[in-house]
């Protein structure tokens, strides 16, 4: 590729692919998406306190994150080919100046609208740098455990909700919320320019090699797979199918996420309990993403997705009864755990089923997917609670399409099974 450097070109793609180098990449790749997603979770703990200063719905505090949310499945498109195209290096430095220039502003604002605008921008072209391409380009540095890689990746997503919304409750009640934004700026933005600077190299799979030449020791090649037809579908049909599951999925996933703080205060716990519910789940969430990464390198992307709608949809039905202190933080552990491994499944379905050469695209239009359903069920979730004075309809709103993801996973998993459609990638001896 005449844009990568010349020291990629000149690498052999066996010594890159699984190798030291690609470990101490993942580890820059984890830092710069616990840095770059950071104001996907601190929106939700300021909610409170800006839907008191500005004076408006729940609906309208919400849309700072709806907005947010839309801008950065729209911005990982672009960045995903933007990534594929130039590398990520160049992509990451524009983000970093996005995450810092949207907390600032963010900061100084004075109305939702400016608030919501600032999010926007940190969305568009700010923490968008740092999911899909990210995810995409993880995927292809690693082969034997890929699943594995891909999930650490992606459980930066996840220490970020662990690790941000306990300080910034902790700033909103010490400096208030505008400085704690403003200092968030300075710290993320200037961390992930620093840690761009390490992501000059392109991946190999790319630059150097067919998906299908590495294949590591103790494995044999799999069958030649017609990746011009993904799931038996033409990759259209299929690409739209991926995008409206995740859509569906993350409208039920949001509820929890984006709301479970101003549930908290609603029932009378107050906000800090809600910080402390959002970061337990999101911690569960970390290892539910590791766990899954295994589990993932064992069955597949499809069943992997499968299992975690199937338990997604329990999490919800798990909210609907209890609303005791002690039963709701057992309740947000139990939903991150059962939840964490379904975005980065995704990832692993585009790697498994459609052309490498496409990875940061496709999956950039997969996690676009995904935010435009948080966005989405973020924003539904507060005007059901609007419209009806109580979060109950919300859950049964996310519960019900919860159903349509899994109907949509279950079909896919179906022709999988039915239909002889085979996963790119290598296969371990004796595996099934």
């Amino acid at each position: 590729m005449p844009n990568a450097p010349a020291s990629t070109s000149a690498a052999a793609p066996a010594s890159l692919i699984d190798s030291r180098h690609a470990a101490w990449r993942l580890l820059t790749t984890l830092g710069l998406v616990v840095l770059g997603n950071s104001s996907m979770y601190v929106v939700s703990v300021v909610l409170p306190a800006v839907q008191t200063e500005f004076g408006v719905g729940r609906a309208y505090a919400s849309l700072p994150y709806t907005l947010m949310m839309v801008c950065l499945g729209l911005g990982g498109l672009w960045t995903g080919r933007l990534a594929d195209r130039h590398g990520l290096m160049p992509v990451l430095c524009v983000g970093a100046v996005g995450v810092f220039g949207g907390f600032v502003w963010a900061g100084l604002s004075g109305s939702i609208w400016v608030f919501g605008l600032a999010h926007a921008l940190m969305g568009l072209i700010g923490s968008s740098a740092t999911f899909a391409p990210l995810i995409a380009d993880t995927a292809l540095w690693w082969n034997r455990r890929r699943g594995i890689a891909v999930a650490i990746c992606a459980s930066g997503n996840y220490i970020a909700g662990a690790v941000w919304p306990p300080i910034v409750q902790y700033g909103i009640e010490t400096i208030g919320w505008r400085h704690t934004y403003l200092w968030m700026g300075l710290v993320c933005g200037l961390g992930m320019l620093a840690l761009a600077q390490r992501m000059r190299q392109r991946a190999p799979l790319v630059s150097l090699a067919p998906a299908s030449s590495v294949v590591p020791p103790g494995t044999v090649a799999a069958a030649p797979v017609d990746r011009s037809r993904p799931f038996g579908l033409r990759p259209l049909h299929a690409q739209l199918l991926l995008c409206v599951a995740g859509v569906a999925c993350c409208v039920a996933m949001a509820m929890p996420q984006v709301h479970i703080v101003a549930y908290c205060t609603d029932l009378g716990f107050g906000a800090a309990r809600g910080a402390e519910m959002l970061s337990l789940m999101l911690a569960c969430g970390i290892v539910s993403r590791l766990v899954s990464g295994v589990i993932c390198d064992r069955i597949g992307g499809v069943r992997t997705l499968l299992l975690g709608s199937a338990l997604q949809g329990v999490g919800l039905v798990l909210f609907l009864p209890f609303d005791g202190l002690v039963p709701l933080y057992v309740i947000s552990a139990m939903f991150g755990l059962f939840q964490g491994g379904i975005v980065p499944a995704y990832a692993i379905i585009v790697r498994e089923y459609f052309a490498p050469q496409e990875a940061g695209a496709r999956v950039g239009a997969v996690i676009m997917a995904t935010l435009l359903g948080m966005a989405l069920g973020g924003w539904m979730s507060g005007w059901v609670f609007d419209v009806t004075g109580s979060y109950q309809a919300a859950f049964l709103n996310g519960m019900a399409w919860n159903v349509l993801n899994l109907s949509i996973v279950g079909w896919l998993y179906w022709r999988v099974r039915h239909h002889g459609v085979v996963a790119g990638g290598p296969v371990r001896m004796g595996a099934v």
